[in-house]
């Protein structure tokens, strides 16, 4: 399966159920009232952080997410169905933005959730609206809409390590001899063209590692294949900073220098993240690694091949990410709870007049508008909610254009009345 770690997609909450309108029919009862049911409410879009996933290809692939639509109200007071909930499983790590780029979720543990697009309620069938003065109400909410938006999801691995270092220094080869992890091993750069994961078990300690592929100078300027997947190590606990000493087309004593600065260019917490220097294939470079020492003199010379120096490269990872562990509060994971007071908003726009307020825009949406009676109920609504008296003050004129949401009316402002038609139902 190819490796994802980016997807934009589409959720749409359900609908809910549109309410009834029916009456009691039964012999020698002449004057039933009514019995129309409530519609049942709309389904949500829940994503979910589950470690049976592990790429966002799915997603990538098939974009458009929509929760199913609760079901009509009926009579004899039945209740529509509510519908289920759609659960899209990501992997953890997974982090949700909206379209202007703000963080709104951070699924960073196995079953951390984010409603993504809630479903609508459901529409009140009309036994909901009888009172003492309207005993026979013949209109019935319409469902709800459901929620949409688009959604920017980034993935982050869940990594304790990161391997960091330039093409060829022997990442791949490292992660390999450590872990279960069998990555594509050659001898040419870029052989890494996606991350790869491995688990490490030594003692009574298991860590993640995660290898990505090579940095080359100008990664965090988009040069390379690296610095697509530098976020993959944001989350690392330690970075490994692997340093090739047969490199013959770079000076190896700037190497960790370089690759510090190019993430720091990315991220500036990277570059002061805690690190460990290691000398690769000393098996082949013994001498050029002796020259080294000078200027890393805490390296940890190591062949992935031989195995030498690999105890003691564990032993100092262990230690690291132990003592992290103990430090670092748990990773929790982050769910922006926005609560944004809106104001009612009247606007102009192309000879027409714009309200912009959820509370009309959902009453305008639940109204079956051709319905005369549900018609007169909504206006009650318009004009108890302040919506006239905006439109009023904003220069509005009878026979003007008013536009709420999807739909369009004749201004036609007029006092509210005493006939019980005000909605306090």
């Amino acid at each position: 399966m190819a490796f994802v770690d980016e997807a934009k997609i589409k959720v749409s909450g359900g609908s809910g159920g549109d309410g009834s309108v029916a009456f009691h029919r039964e012999p020698y009862k002449p004057k039933g009232g009514p019995d129309g049911g409530d519609g049942g409410d709309g389904g949500s879009v829940i994503l979910r952080a589950d470690r049976s996933v592990g790429t966002l290809l799915e997603l990538r692939d098939h974009p458009h997410v929509a929760a199913d639509r609760g079901g009509h109200g009926e009579g004899k007071r039945r209740n529509g169905a509510r519908a289920r909930d759609r659960i899209v499983l990501v992997p953890p790590g997974t982090a949700v933005h909206e379209e202007d780029g703000t963080l709104v979720a951070d699924l960073a543990n196995e079953a951390d959730e984010f409603v993504a697009a809630r479903g609508g309620r459901g529409g009140r069938g009309n036994v909901r609206f009888a009172t003492a003065t309207r005993r026979a109400p013949a209109f019935a909410d319409k469902g709800e809409p459901g929620q949409e938006a688009w959604l920017k999801l980034e993935l982050r691995l869940l990594a304790d390590v990161g391997l960091v270092g330039f093409p060829n220094a022997g990442k791949s080869t490292l992660i390999a001899r450590i872990s279960a992890a069998k990555p594509k091993i050659a001898d040419y750069p870029f052989t890494t063209l996606e991350p790869n994961l491995g688990v490490v078990q030594t003692g009574d300690t298991s860590f993640v590692v995660a290898d990505i592929p090579g940095l080359v100078p100008g990664a965090s300027e988009g040069r390379g294949l690296g610095h697509r997947f530098l976020k993959h190590v944001s989350r690392a606990a330690l970075l490994l900073f692997l340093v090739d000493p047969t490199a013959q087309d770079r000076d190896c004593a700037k190497d960790v220098a370089v690759l510090r600065n190019e993430l720091a260019a990315f991220d500036p917490a990277l570059a002061e993240r805690p690190c460990l220097v290691v000398l690769t294939k000393s098996d082949a470079a013994e001498d050029e690694i002796e020259l080294l020492r000078e200027t890393y003199p805490d390296a940890i010379a190591i062949s992935s091949v031989s195995g030498h120096g690999l105890d003691e490269l564990l032993r100092r990872v262990v230690a690291a990410v132990e003592k992290e562990r103990a430090e670092a509060p748990p990773r929790r994971g982050y769910v922006r709870h926005i609560s944004r007071p809106e104001a009612l908003q009247v606007t102009s726009e192309g000879g027409a007049w714009r309200v912009r307020w959820t509370n009309a825009e959902r009453a305008v949406a639940m109204t079956n508008l051709d319905n005369e009676e549900a018609v007169t109920r909504l206006q009650h609504q318009l004009i108890s909610m302040g919506v006239e008296k905006a439109l009023l003050g904003a220069g509005a004129k009878p026979g003007d254009e008013v536009r709420i949401g999807g739909e369009a009316f004749d201004f036609e402002p007029e006092a509210p009345d005493e006939d019980g038609l005000d909605d306090a139902s």
